[in-house]
């Protein structure tokens, strides 16, 4: 692994000025101080690394593809020129994307994704960005286009990356969620939110469901999607007019179910962190709700590294994941 994990402001600011090709995560009040550069990067404040999770605004979270990238380019996308992101992407190499929480991209990504012209045909990896939990009323998540520098609360930023010959990337996740055996659930509209959902068939209030069969909320609805568990995870909290809400969307007319329990939350999720990845991994992010609800702020030893998100990117937005990249040595 060459994760670079925390480090100082004034040293990142260094590494950006001798050149140096970076991915970047931080609080917003030291990503602003960064100068132009070869890099992007986008706001979280929560971090995994090798001594456990860690929530801070006085470091910052590095990832240095000097030794893989031989050439990169960025560009920024916006809502209408987000679905060109695969028809971007170098034929050997990969694509790395951030994108804020909340954002007109964000919700056109996470929608039509799947219907993107060449989906998943070339590596697509990234996460999206997002503040301290208790600042998600006064502050915005941003992202960053290092090259110029500016900073954007909508938008997408990509860096291609080509790598050097008989090198290939792969991206992976890691998911410890299945489909549990309860009701099968469909809902009549796609979206982030709803007030109706079919129960095994049946129309019913969705939220009044919920209550009634006392749903875990930590627990994400699990849906199989050409053979992937994909997981759709709930706000706690319902909206005002009493709709469900959701951190990805729900499909219309896609088969869920809630997942099934787990007896130790941590136990399992640090288990799964702990598999032998076998190859050089360059890069992994978490989600901030398996930071939350499994007690990973307190959990060391799992060898990932990297930001705890508003959301994963494989390919396409995922929920309670970890999504990694890796390089192949090819022969």
């Amino acid at each position: 692994m060459i994760f670079d994990c925390l480090h100082d402001l004034e040293e990142i600011r260094e590494r950006i000025l001798k050149g140096q090709t970076l991915l970047i995560a931080g609080d917003a009040r030291l990503m602003d101080k960064l100068p132009a550069g070869r890099w992007i990067g986008g706001t979280i404040p929560y971090f995994m690394t090798d001594f456990g999770g860690i929530c801070t605004d006085k470091k910052i979270f590095v990832t240095d593809l000097d030794t893989v990238a031989s050439n990169i380019s960025i560009k920024t996308y916006d809502e209408n020129t987000i679905k060109n992101v695969y028809l971007d992407s170098p034929e050997n190499g990969f694509s790395f994307i951030i994108m804020p929480a909340g954002s007109k991209c964000h919700f056109v990504f996470s929608m039509e994704a799947f219907s993107f012209k060449d989906f998943a045909m070339r590596p697509l990896i990234g996460w999206i960005s997002g503040t301290h939990l208790d600042e998600r009323e006064t502050h915005k998540p941003r992202i960053y286009n290092g090259m110029i520098p500016s900073q954007h609360q909508e938008g997408a930023v990509v860096m291609h990356v080509e790598l050097y010959n008989k090198k290939s990337a792969e991206v992976g996740m890691l998911n410890i969620f299945g489909q549990g055996s309860g009701d099968r659930i469909t809902f009549p509209e796609s979206g982030f939110n709803t007030k109706e959902a079919y129960i095994n068939g049946v129309k019913v209030d969705f939220a009044k469901y919920i209550l009634e069969n006392k749903l875990d909320l930590r627990l994400p609805l699990v849906s199989n999607i050409n053979g992937t568990l994909i997981n759709t995870s709930f706000h706690r909290n319902f909206g005002a007019d009493g709709e469900v809400r959701f951190y990805a969307p729900v499909f219309k007319n896609e088969e869920y179910r809630h997942a099934r329990p787990i007896d130790n939350y941590t136990e399992k999720f640090s288990k799964k962190l702990s598999l032998d990845l076998g190859v050089e991994m360059i890069f992994s992010c978490n989600c901030i709700l398996n930071y939350v609800y499994s007690g990973l702020d307190r959990y060391s030893g799992s060898g990932l590294c990297g930001p705890a998100t508003f959301g994963e990117i494989a390919y396409h937005i995922h929920n309670q994941t970890v999504v990694y990249l890796r390089i192949i040595h090819n022969q």
